[in-house]
């Protein structure tokens, strides 16, 4: 027979990232008992992942600016933003030991660059506020008002809360939990949900073997990539299936929608010279002495590096003799975009509950004391922190919207 918790807490977050600890917390601070469930065994764990090569933890442009990268979400989560803006998440940063700093880019990250330390100090936080964690306990479902989850022995444990924010991420790295387990349970009770889509992600190319095996791994920078209006510089990755970089995820939105719209491959332009115009491109290779070779030339002259050149020779094979021609290509290179990469290999997704399913306090229409915040959202952003601030800023939204349901003094 089930086990049952009728009295564990005020409120269970469930989902123990970014979004449910900082939910927690707003909670805790206000009194209330709350209990953080996740399935995994540790709390935290996308945010440590994503710390790895520095916490990108939010942004420094001005706010207008800063509130357009979210698209379409952006009428949504305007309100949120500016309740909890980039300059709180960095005090709120700052008062945990982490003090931040804006990098050459306007990108926030801790002094420290790493997460490990700020979750570590964050967990202290939320243990001395009096927040209980149940780990390994994977939630179910719904029996009725109680909440169901499967324990770590598969024993099922059925706990009743006054209010419950559900913080359980998109669809991307599932290995770190993130695996929309949630959406057919949420689904069955009517809410409205959009596709979960793979969002800042790598794409496939349909390389030849030779490219692939040749180029993989290996950078093309300081590169600009163009589709339709949309133009971004930065750098390239190439893969054995086709391209991921900075450069790529700022442009993998649009990318995947004009793919889902064409239905079939979409011409990426890739830019290997965008500091330079073309008719300075023409001239210099106009310039090359002859029995020189076009590589040696590149390389030499045009500082390109010989993973361009195999990735000219990948397009256009035979490439064209005439100066003008391959400055043409070297300013125009047409990349051949077939489809996203899987949304398990994303970094974000996007897709998620409709904003029309959730009312201002984002509890969920259809199930009165559920609060939703974090990536389960139908939103999408760039990296550069626009993702962490998305998912604090709903999170406190959330937390502000239970202790309204609840009737608890913010």
């Amino acid at each position: 027979m089930a086990q049952i918790d009728e009295s564990t807490s005020d409120i269970a977050v469930i989902g123990a990232g970014p979004a449910g600890l900082m939910a927690a917390e707003r909670l805790a601070a206000h009194g209330l008992r709350v209990t953080v469930f996740d399935a995994m065994a540790t709390p935290g764990r996308k945010l440590l992942m994503a710390g790895r090569g520095g916490l990108n933890l939010t942004h420094s442009e001005p706010l207008a600016g800063f509130i357009a990268r979210y698209g379409a979400g952006a009428k949504s989560l305007r309100p949120m933003i500016e309740r909890f803006p980039p300059e709180a998440l960095r005090q709120w940063a700052d008062g945990l030991g982490a003090e931040t700093f804006v990098g050459t880019s306007g990108r926030v990250f801790p002094k420290a660059m790493k997460a490990s330390g700020l979750l570590r100090h964050w967990l202290r936080r939320l243990s001395a506020a009096g927040v209980e964690f149940r780990l390994r306990h994977r939630w179910t479902g719904f029996d009725a008002e109680r909440l169901v989850f499967e324990g770590p022995d598969h024993d099922p444990l059925r706990v009743m809360a006054r209010a419950t924010v559900l913080a359980l991420g998109g669809a991307s790295w599932p290995k770190l939990g993130s695996e929309a387990a949630w959406v057919p349970l949420l689904a069955a009770r009517g809410i409205a949900i959009a596709p979960l889509r793979p969002a800042n992600c790598g794409f496939d190319c349909g390389w030849s073997g030779h490219f692939s095996a040749r180029a993989a791994g290996q950078p093309l920078k300081n590169v600009k990539l163009a589709l339709g209006g949309e133009k971004v510089a930065g750098e390239v990755m190439i893969t054995e299936t086709g391209i991921e970089g900075g450069a790529v995820y700022a442009v993998s939105a649009v990318l995947r929608d004009a793919l889902e719209s064409a239905g079939r491959p979409v011409t990426l332009m890739l830019d290997l010279k965008p500091q330079m115009a073309e008719a300075e491109v023409t001239e210099r290779l106009a310039a090359r002495r002859k029995g020189r070779s076009l590589s040696a030339f590149l390389s030499g002259e045009l500082k390109l590096a010989p993973v361009a050149y195999a990735l000219l020779r990948e397009v256009r094979d035979p490439l064209p003799d005439r100066p003008e021609a391959v400055a043409a290509l070297i300013k125009h290179v047409p990349l051949p975009v077939e489809r996203p990469r899987p949304i398990e290999e994303a970094i974000s997704s996007a897709g998620g509950i409709r904003f029309d399913a959730v009312d201002d306090r984002l509890m969920l229409k259809a199930i009165p004391g559920v609060f939703v915040c974090g990536e389960m959202l139908d939103w999408e952003a760039p990296t550069g922190g626009y993702l962490l601030q998305g998912c604090m800023s709903t999170a406190v939204a959330a937390a502000e919207g239970v202790m309204q349901w609840l009737g608890v003094a913010g």
